[in-house]
């Protein structure tokens, strides 16, 4: 049976608990060791580099097969070509994501300036929330301009004589019909304007609430979050073809051969000439891949077939920062139960589903202090117990925090490994400029970016997995961290446009 505690101790007593050896209560110290090993054996065995190396190849069968076939992933963009490092000027960039607004100004200078080759030079962030998400119809598009003209009313320098040209990062579904226009499938999440603008076009929509807020502006690429990745690394770094954002989801971008997708992937657009375009920027939806490839545990079963959508998200539920807390969460609670973690006793929090989040996951994995003082007060604080944790329960619960986190890093750097062997098998790798030897990835997100080694890890087991390979040469992966990349990416698309317009 599974018993919460009572009131938590004042944070006086817990402090001096923790500093005096406050031992009143014994831990299960047996039991949760057999646990913790068992999940260190679930979690681990399965990350040696030949083993890894296995999981990417099969994933390299399934990434072909969804190219010929899957309506879901694996899906061309309207962006056939990358950015030339020559597009210049100042864009009005946007990013439209579930519970943020962004918009930015971003300076472009060419690759070929030595110092300051882009710059954001003014960016404004406004949070979604719930009364935003309420408005109605064509107000929560006119709630947009608003912001935009906000913004820009900070700008004395920006001339509107001319259109000022715009892309957006647009993290909601849509059937895009060209770069710069596309018809809203839904915007769920409680977007109560979603119905109402469904099957209508967004270009139009964004222009006509800039025209009605008396804005000057032209909307020129329409892009989703990888994809602005993509384009925002390839800008300064010529070698870049691939792109990952890993936070609280995960997405991934490549850039490959028209020939290589299925000319049913393309419906009816009308196709670029050979001369002009021999490859397209391809959305993976790569969160939705690996279902019979990547080993799971219990706990991960658990979680999947509690989801609303089972088997939706395969990677997803497994490796990114929206389910890591969970999986930990649902670990603790049977060793609760069954281990005696706690004293027997689950701080109260932690009955909720999704209570525990990843930020205090990397706090207490970053503490490499002998006491681990600063984790328990961490944790008493965000989970306040009456019985707080004690050196041995937060030793168990690091170690739990490690093997998730390294599971994580090792599926990523798998798919990262499919993802660049396949570009370089067909040829998707064309010749790189000023003489790279390496492919880049730009990568974006809280996890791959923030959570403390994350993305060194990633980087030497890519490394390890391509030397593995022995016979086959591979030109060396690097994965670059990027900033600020949805804005970016999108004003450097809506460069691209300008320029390709003349």
């Amino acid at each position: 049976m599974l018993i919460v505690t009572p009131p938590p101790k004042p944070p006086h007593q817990l402090l001096a608990g923790l500093v005096n050896g406050d031992n009143a209560r014994q831990p299960a110290s047996q039991n949760m060791e057999d646990l913790m090993l068992e999940v260190e054996d679930l979690f681990e065995r399965q990350l040696r580099i030949e083993s890894l190396l296995s999981m990417s190849r099969k994933l390299q069968g399934e990434l072909r097969l969804r190219l010929k076939s899957s309506p879901q992933s694996m899906l061309p963009s309207h962006n056939y070509v990358l950015p030339t490092g020559q597009e210049r000027g100042i864009y009005l960039a946007l990013e439209v994501g579930g519970s943020t607004l962004r918009v930015a100004l971003v300076e472009l200078h060419g690759r070929s300036v030595k110092q300051e080759r882009l710059r954001v030079r003014r960016i404004e962030c406004s949070p979604i929330d719930a009364n935003v998400r309420q408005l109605r119809e064509l107000a929560f598009f006119d709630w947009i301009a608003a912001r935009i003209a906000d913004m820009l009313a900070m700008e004395v320098n920006t001339k509107m004589d001319e259109p000022l040209r715009m892309g957006i990062a647009w993290s909601f579904p849509i059937d895009q019909t060209s770069i710069r226009s596309g018809n809203v499938l839904g915007m769920g999440k409680g977007f109560h304007c979603s119905q109402f603008v469904q099957g209508h076009d967004l270009g139009e929509i964004i222009e006509q609430a800039c025209q009605r807020a008396h804005l000057n502006i032209r909307l020129d690429a329409i892009v989703n979050d990888s994809s602005a990745t993509l384009l925002s690394n390839a800008y300064l770094d010529p070698s870049t073809r691939l792109a990952a954002i890993l936070g609280t989801g995960i997405n991934a971008a490549v850039h490959l051969p028209i020939a290589a997708l299925h000319p049913s992937k393309f419906g009816p657009r009308l196709m670029p000439r050979s001369s002009e375009a021999t490859h397209v920027l391809v959305n993976t939806e790569f969160s939705m891949f690996g279902k019979s490839i990547w080993p799971t545990t219990r706990w991960d079963e658990k979680l999947n077939t509690s989801h609303l959508l089972p088997d939706y998200q395969p990677l997803e539920y497994l490796i990114a920062g929206g389910y890591m807390g969970e999986i930990v969460r649902l670990i603790l609670v049977e060793a609760t139960t069954g281990a005696g973690l706690f004293g027997g006793h689950l701080p109260p929090s932690l009955l909720s589903e999704y209570a525990l989040d990843t930020r205090t996951l990397a706090a207490i994995e970053q503490d490499h202090s002998a006491s681990l003082v600063s984790s328990c007060i961490l944790f008493q604080e965000r989970h306040p117990s009456s019985n707080p944790p004690l050196y041995s329960d937060m030793r168990f619960i690091r170690q739990v925090t490690r093997s998730v986190s390294r599971r994580s890093s090792a599926y990523f750097t798998a798919g990262m490994h499919a993802l660049s062997s396949l570009l370089e098998d067909l040829g998707g790798s064309e010749p790189l400029h000023d003489g790279a030897n390496h492919i880049g990835i730009g990568c974006d997100g809280s996890v791959i970016n923030k959570y403390p080694g994350y993305m060194a890890r990633c980087q030497d087991l890519m490394d390890q997995l391509i030397g593995l390979e022995g016979g086959q040469v591979r030109r060396r992966v690097v994965l670059e961290k990027t900033i600020d990349s949805a804005v970016v990416g999108a004003g450097v698309a809506g460069a691209m446009a300008a320029r390709r317009d003349g």
